[in-house]
């Protein structure tokens, strides 16, 4: 019984040093989180625009991954706007990667939904809806893209069109607020900005390096932009895969994009270890009770042994 009484108060010294030990670390701290693809390449640019009355939604996806649950409290992104427009309604959406949020199968009017953008969006952020706020700046008066989608996003057998030409506006960085930030635990997804501007006028969304490059944030499993319109949803076609195919500037060349935007934000720390260490702190109690309570019998031989 002495053996037995010295073993279990050795336990309990051990395991009080060690949860002392523990509980000097503390809790882990939340760590700065930035992602960006970089700067325009001029490649491409996509239209990206909310639904209204006589105008048909357009949304351009292109992805990231978080590793851990993050907060993200802002975005930029860069495109082209006609000068003289003005925008009246900024639009962020996240989605995640099909099949998540998605009918699985798809109806197969695109060749594939591997890797695209699920179905329905998982969250979003809306100017009107006072969760957001925005403002922009010019980069330069006059930028060219190479290539554009517009009008051409066609189901199959007519999704191939090569794009529909360069077009060149005033190149402007939208930078938005989430007044409301985006909780998102950690996985892949999709950003969607979309910008409604006056008078039928259309914002392109620009293309940025694909891979990424500096100063943008290389990360593996980098998937290429994809686009949809309100005729194609559910479905989503690759901008260059799909669309652009062989049939572009470059004569037999498939191109992929990227698309230009950036992400900032705080991880969130995991449950503090004095949590984690609760229930071992309760056992610990109950061994000492144990022993405090131990039979008068096995007390007064420890007494007697001591003698």
């Amino acid at each position: 019984m002495i053996r037995n009484s010295l073993a279990i108060r050795i336990g309990m010294c051990l395991a009080a040093a060690a949860a002392i030990s523990v509980l000097k670390t503390g809790p882990a701290a939340a760590g700065t989180f930035f992602f960006s693809t970089g700067d325009p390449d001029g490649k491409m640019a996509t239209a990206s625009r909310p639904g209204t009355p006589g105008v048909i939604e357009i949304e351009s996806a292109d992805d990231f991954i978080l590793n851990s649950e993050t907060h993200i409290n802002s975005a930029t992104f860069t495109g082209l706007i006609p000068t003289g427009a003005t925008v009246e309604n900024v639009d962020v959406e996240i989605y995640r990667v099909f099949p998540k949020d998605s009918k699985d199968p798809p109806n197969g009017a695109v060749t594939t939904r591997m890797n695209s953008p699920s179905d329905v969006e998982f969250a979003d952020r809306n100017v009107a809806d006072s969760n957001m706020t925005f403002t922009t700046t010019t980069l330069s008066s006059s930028f060219k893209a190479d290539n554009s989608v517009l009008n051409g996003i066609h189901p199959l057998p007519n999704e191939a069109t090569g794009g529909e030409g360069p077009v060149t506006g005033e190149e402007v960085q939208f930078n938005a607020n989430f007044t409301t930030p985006f909780d998102l635990p950690a996985d892949h997804y999709f950003f969607v900005p979309q910008v409604q501007l006056d008078d039928g006028n259309n914002f392109f969304w620009l293309s940025a390096p694909r891979p990424i490059v500096p100063p943008g944030t290389p990360f593996v499993g980098d998937l290429q932009e994809w686009i949809r319109n309100a005729d194609l949803d559910p479905n989503w076609l690759r901008v260059g895969t799909d669309i652009v195919d062989n049939l572009g500037p470059v004569p037999g060349v498939v191109p992929t994009f990227n698309a230009t935007f950036s992400l900032t934000g705080v991880t969130v720390p995991e449950p503090s270890t004095a949590w984690l260490l609760t229930p071992a702190l309760v056992g610990l109690g109950g061994m000492r009770w144990m022993v405090r309570r131990r039979p008068p019998a096995v007390a007064q031989e420890e007494r007697s042994s001591r003698a």
